[in-house]
């Protein structure tokens, strides 16, 4: 290539992002050298800002700057309910909703055997602790409508067995095969309201 090696270095690493292919990391790269070193530099603090600050919740997973996240540090959250994601984007598409008013827990993914992720690679034994200790009543797995989502999600049930806590999971108008992240906000809220025991 016939580009600077720090302009090259830029455009490897931006393809190291999902969704950024060789064409998109050049747009990316091209366009932070156009509007110069002032908007670079703020990007540089921004990312420094994260990997510096940034570190997942130890009670729930999800991004916390402090000792605990905003969820778990409220006092305004249902303790009592526990929503079971895979991802941190899945808290964020639950939220969009404005429905939920209880508290997280990250799994970290799902159960798969492609991915060579079994249970000991998720926070599944942590979310017992939890339900344990926490006085936890109910427990919504959100995980997708997969095969992997499905599995995973009766696999917290087995895990969750012989507690004192009702598994529930979100009922109607999550398509099979689907993401939580993808979803609108009507169609979670909805299926998160009609909510059936697992």
């Amino acid at each position: 290539m016939f580009l600077p090696e720090a302009l090259q270095s830029l455009i490897i690493e931006l393809q190291k992002l999902p969704g950024v292919g060789e064409k998109t990391a050049l747009r990316f790269a091209f366009n932070l050298q156009q509007r110069g070193e002032e908007a670079m530099m703020a990007l540089v603090k921004a990312l420094r800002d994260v990997a510096e600050k940034v570190r997942p919740c130890p009670r729930c997973g999800f991004f916390a700057e402090g000792e605990l996240c905003k969820f778990c540090s409220s006092p305004d959250r249902d303790r009592q309910i526990l929503s079971v994601v895979e991802t941190p984007a899945d808290v964020i598409a639950i939220e969009r909703a404005m429905d939920f008013k209880g508290l997280y827990h990250v799994l970290g993914g799902v159960i798969s055997a492609l991915r060579r992720t079994g249970p000991e690679n998720l926070r599944v034994k942590e979310l017992v602790e939890r339900v344990k200790n926490e006085g936890v009543k109910e427990v919504i797995i959100v995980t997708s409508a997969s095969a992997e989502g499905e599995t995973t999600a009766l696999y917290i049930k087995k895990a969750l067995e012989g507690l004192d806590v009702k598994v529930t999971r979100p009922a109607t108008g999550i398509p099979m095969g689907s993401s939580i992240e993808f979803l609108d906000a009507l169609t979670l809220s909805r299926a998160l309201r009609a909510r059936k025991e697992l």
